[in-house]
């Protein structure tokens, strides 16, 4: 290609970039005043979105309120516990022996006085009867000697016994006493050994799984069972240091304080029959608690030994306080609030100060309402300061709109959309 065809094309490109550049600083009029148009049909657009979502187009929004209460709030402290067995007995055989049968079902209930089992009772039985007869023997010749000393004494007047035979047969009558003396306590003794071949229970319980089995040779070192006495049953838990003052001084009352046991999901309570026994006379140290033990009744046997729950113990009542539903509470930036109803039906965000929970649903409040009062409770998302509102109770559902409703609501649809176009 030759020079000049070269510079050409170079002079045709600048020509077509000046000519784009040109068109594009110059835009006709009614191109920019169709762009202003369509920019105002936007914000037209999203004015009227707003004005729906905040339920100015139409109506009120449907909430559900509920009223401020007054009543009597018990006040808990909570912790996790541990429940314990009211007594455990560890049952060793007293004698030695060969087991012979074993008279409880492990898992179950025992009686207090009940045969657990039973050992070979025959050796016993024999030293028992060795005994008894050993006794009888003496006593025998006890009486002899009682017999022979009476006759001697009505003959020593006369001078037909000498006096130191009378002092031999007064001191063989006190030995043979004697004898007989330790006769008996050795029939006793033979008689605790031969009642210890029968293995009783000692307590109101619940027997473990055994540990030895049906002819097997025991001796006194050998555990035959555990036994758990689980009615009445302990729980005992741990609470900050800075409740020792408030649970000593509601423990001063006339009436124990009042304890619940509840699932470690709090979804319902165990036993609610508790009361406060006792309160450690130290705080550890270490983690600052204090050790609580309450006792419970435990009549449908809920609680087990070794079991974790959550306890509520109750400390004080508050009268009047004010009550409201759990989800009526919001939380902000500046702290908690609720949507308030006012005389107008619209809403204002009212911040509140919580006392403490009532109950799985429920928050007493300690400021920022009076009773009466109706708070939202569902809706919230909708709202905000200024919205009005069409209060419904719990469960109640918005009335269906009339036919002139209907119609009015079409009418502002269709003249949104020809606002919009």
């Amino acid at each position: 290609m030759s020079r000049f065809w070269k510079i050409a094309l170079i002079v045709v490109a600048v020509i077509v970039v000046a000519l784009i550049g040109f068109r594009l600083l110059h835009k006709p009029e009614g191109a920019a005043g169709e762009g202003h148009h369509r920019q105002g049909a936007g914000q037209d657009k999203q004015s009227a979105s707003d004005k729906a979502a905040n339920g100015q187009d139409n109506g009120p929004v449907p909430v559900t309120v509920e009223p401020v209460t007054k009543q009597n709030v018990p006040v808990y402290l909570t912790a996790l516990g541990t429940v314990q067995a009211l007594n455990t007995v560890t049952v060793n055989a007293q004698v030695a022996g060969q087991m012979l049968s074993i008279n409880f079902k492990e898992g179950q209930p025992v009686t207090k006085g009940q045969v657990l089992a039973q050992i070979d009772p025959r050796t016993f039985q024999a030293a028992y009867d060795q005994a008894a007869a050993k006794q009888k023997q003496d006593e025998a010749l006890l009486g002899t000697a009682q017999s022979t000393l009476k006759r001697n004494q009505a003959l020593v007047a006369n001078g037909y016994v000498a006096a130191l035979d009378m002092d031999t047969f007064r001191n063989n009558v006190a030995q043979l006493e004697a004898t007989v003396v330790a006769d008996a306590a050795n029939v006793r003794s033979t008689k605790v050994q031969l009642d210890f071949t029968k293995i009783i229970s000692p307590i109101d319980g619940v027997a473990g799984i055994r540990n030895v089995d049906p002819g097997n040779v025991v001796t006194t070192t050998t555990a035959i069972d555990t036994l758990t006495q689980i009615q009445p049953i302990y729980v005992v838990f741990n609470l900050p240091e800075v409740n020792l003052e408030m649970v000593r001084g509601a423990a001063k009352g006339t009436d124990p304080l009042e304890v619940i046991a509840l699932d470690r999901a709090d979804a319902h309570p165990l036993d609610t029959s508790g009361v406060l026994q006792v309160v450690d006379n130290q705080i550890d140290i270490t983690t600052g608690t204090f050790k609580l033990r309450a006792v419970f009744a435990n009549p449908t046997s809920s609680l087990w030994p070794g079991q974790f729950v959550n306890v509520q113990l109750k400390v004080r009542t508050v009268d009047g306080g004010l009550v409201v539903p759990a989800q009526a509470v919001q939380r902000g930036p500046d702290g908690d609030y609720v949507y308030l109803v006012q005389s107008d039906q619209t809403v204002k965000m009212q911040p509140v100060k919580l006392a403490g929970e009532v109950g799985d649903s429920h928050v007493m409040i300690s400021s920022g309402l009076s009773v009466g009062e109706q708070v939202v409770t569902e809706g919230q998302f909708r709202l905000k300061p200024g919205s009005k509102v069409n209060a419904l109770k719990p469960g109640q559902v918005p009335a269906t709109p009339t036919s002139a409703e209907l119609d009015k609501a079409k009418k502002n649809q269709s003249g949104g959309k020809r606002h919009g176009q």
